[in-house]
């Protein structure tokens, strides 16, 4: 974890400096950049979305393959 960490540090360190001090990063760079990191999040929402949607649908509306109970007959569920 702790690698996984580091070098997560050192490559936004590298990209930050190509970016500030030695220009790289021309406008299309810096647009695609931020447009990929746009992209990247919408699609952690929409994953986030699809599993919650899911899990409702199934609960909401249990399959007949299932015994048309929520929860299927052998999941042990906590009681509170």
């Amino acid at each position: 974890a702790f690698s996984l960490i580091f070098v997560t540090f050192l490559w936004w360190r590298d990209v930050i400096r190509e970016a500030t001090f030695q220009g790289h990063h021309t406008k299309a760079v810096q647009t695609g950049m931020r447009l990929s990191m746009i992209l990247f999040i919408l699609s952690e929402v929409m994953f986030f979305f699809a599993f919650f949607w899911a899990f409702f649908a199934s609960s909401l509306s249990p399959a007949i393959e299932i015994g048309g109970i929520w929860p299927p007959p052998g999941i042990a569920v906590l009681d509170p």
